[in-house]
């Protein structure tokens, strides 16, 4: 459940975003220590990346089952990476908007 939930997350903001960066064909992706752009990538595709990591990092905590023995380790491991994936995407998106409007 937290993990498709995480999802729902990660795909919210990605869509809350798009509508945002409409006018955008290409975001950033990677910057410099000194805030310049390395690589950029197609809108769609850079604001789908982390949706479609994060899907493939939890996909095995919702399909396969823990190994005896570590049934009470899934929930704290599970919230721990939602957590970290979230953060993760957050900061992303913010860096791609500093960048535009820094640009502008």
């Amino acid at each position: 459940m937290v993990a498709m939930m995480t999802l729902a997350l990660l795909t919210a903001m990605s869509l809350r975003a798009n509508r945002r960066f409409k006018e955008e064909r290409r975001l950033p992706m990677q910057w410099w220590l000194d805030g310049s752009v390395t690589w950029t990538a197609p809108r769609p595709v850079a604001l789908a990346f982390m949706p479609v990591l994060a899907a493939a990092c939890l996909a095995p905590f919702i399909f396969l089952k823990p190994k005896a023995g570590q049934e009470h380790l899934v929930i704290p491991v599970i919230m721990f990476a939602a957590l970290v994936l979230l953060g993760v995407h957050a900061l992303h998106l913010w860096l791609m908007r500093w960048t535009l409007e820094r640009r502008r």
